[in-house]
């Protein structure tokens, strides 16, 4: 498994990858006492975020290696992969694109076990109503993102007084 740190302005994100492709990005609280990558996928992907914090990269360019997911997480996850940077969709939109629109609430929890946090961008899907809903990292977090993103859609609004 190979190894890379980068700290964001979300915190330190841990990343993982193994010869397949990328493993996992997931904010941690440190840094294991193991050795940094110097090349692979998991050097590419810090670059790529790198790039991504700097508003100098919208799409990412890399391969994941999906093979601890289920099926069912994988398709989700293959689907919120695709959604475009400053965009947003729901959870529902994606259970129609998967032809099974009760699968609602299976949608969301695929989203929460997505171990390739902001390159596989589940912080762009949100409630059918609009209001932004269930983030592994808490909701200021993905508010924090998607502002990040589009900030006329999803800047916070200032005081009236």
């Amino acid at each position: 498994m190979q190894f890379a740190y980068f700290e964001s302005p979300i915190g330190l994100l841990e990343i993982k990858a193994s010869t397949r492709g990328l493993v996992s990005v997931q904010r941690v609280e440190e840094k294991q006492e193991v050795p940094e990558a110097s090349a692979g996928w998991a050097v590419q992907a810090k670059e790529q975020l790198r790039e991504y914090f700097a508003k100098e990269r919208r799409q990412f360019d890399l391969t994941f290696d999906w093979s601890d997911g289920t099926a069912f997480n994988q398709s989700v996850w293959q689907i919120v992969k695709d959604i475009p940077y400053g965009h947003t969709t729901t959870y529902s939109a994606i259970a129609e694109q998967l032809e099974n629109p009760k699968a609602v609430r299976a949608v969301g929890l695929a989203n929460k076990y997505n171990p390739i946090a902001i390159i596989v961008p589940c912080h762009r899907v949100i409630a059918k109503s609009g209001d932004l809903q269930g983030y592994f990292y808490g909701l200021d977090t993905k508010r924090q993102l998607l502002e990040l993103e589009n900030p006329e859609s999803f800047a916070r609004q200032g005081s009236l007084f």
